[in-house]
């Protein structure tokens, strides 16, 4: 590994710029591969999580987060395996590749541009991190995922494939700040868990598409030092602080919507 060193006014993907490969894209990515516009977050129940913390829930990316915004890049050489087979198996079995005790209960379809996917995270003594993901965008070599309200991160994951030489690399990429001050403070154990979940993930990945004994390379860059206090109360959202409270209160129904 190396390293370097209210709130409901959200901008657009436009405004905001997901990654520098999708932005210098040639030719630019076709337009159905971007998920339409919306203002709050809309989901039906799925069996198997809480489904808490998501519906009417804005979206927000590392310009709304509160904390130092940091870039961590998981790469994995993927051999001769062709980039599209790469993320099309990816995509089509995303949850199957997450560490367990962890629940990613998306469209049955798979990842494509526009779902919200629910999610349950461990965080540790027996309660559930419940929170969700949006389907920012898709295609046949990446797809990247946004965090809404209350989600630890404020930002997005990129991930993609691509061919290198004789070889394919694929990777996620993240770009995020923590999105409270709450999970500011818990960002060095929150950073070693989510290399930890990345990596294991890659690696599961990886042993799908038949590499023998992947071997997972983590970057991670502070890209602004600076904590923006002005999104200081996005701590009201905090999903976690939630989830705690719906764990210790399970009888009482707890409304998704915060607005």
């Amino acid at each position: 590994m190396s390293e370097t060193q209210g709130p409901d006014k959200v901008a657009s993907a436009e405004q905001i710029g997901l990654s520098h490969r999708e932005a210098t894209a040639t030719p630019p990515r076709d337009a159905a591969s971007w998920a339409k516009k919306v203002d709050r977050l809309e989901v039906d129940p799925r069996d198997g999580v809480r489904g808490t913390n998501v519906a009417g829930r804005r979206l927000t990316g590392p310009v709304q987060g509160f904390g130092k915004m940091w870039q961590k890049t998981y790469r994995m050489d993927a051999g001769q395996v062709p980039p599209e087979q790469a993320i099309a198996t990816w995509r089509e079995h995303f949850p199957e590749f997450w560490p367990q005790g962890n629940k990613f209960a998306g469209a049955l379809t798979g990842i494509n541009p526009g779902d919200v996917a629910l999610l349950d995270l461990s965080i540790g003594g027996g309660v559930k991190l419940s929170t969700g993901v949006f389907v920012l965008y898709a295609d046949a070599e990446s797809f990247t995922l946004m965090t809404p309200q209350g989600h630890q991160f404020a930002g997005w994951i990129t991930f993609s494939a691509e061919r290198s030489g004789d070889t394919t690399t694929v990777q996620a990429q993240v770009l995020m700040r923590a999105n409270d001050p709450l999970y500011e403070l818990g960002m060095p154990v929150m950073q070693r868990k989510e290399d930890k979940f990345w990596i294991a993930t890659l690696t599961a990945l990886g042993q799908r598409l038949g590499i023998q004994d992947p071997t997972v390379e983590l970057t991670r860059t502070c890209v602004d030092s600076r904590r923006q206090w002005r999104h200081a109360r996005n701590v009201w959202h905090n999903s976690m602080v939630r989830s705690v409270l719906q764990t210790a209160t399970p009888s009482r129904r707890v409304k998704s919507s915060d607005s």
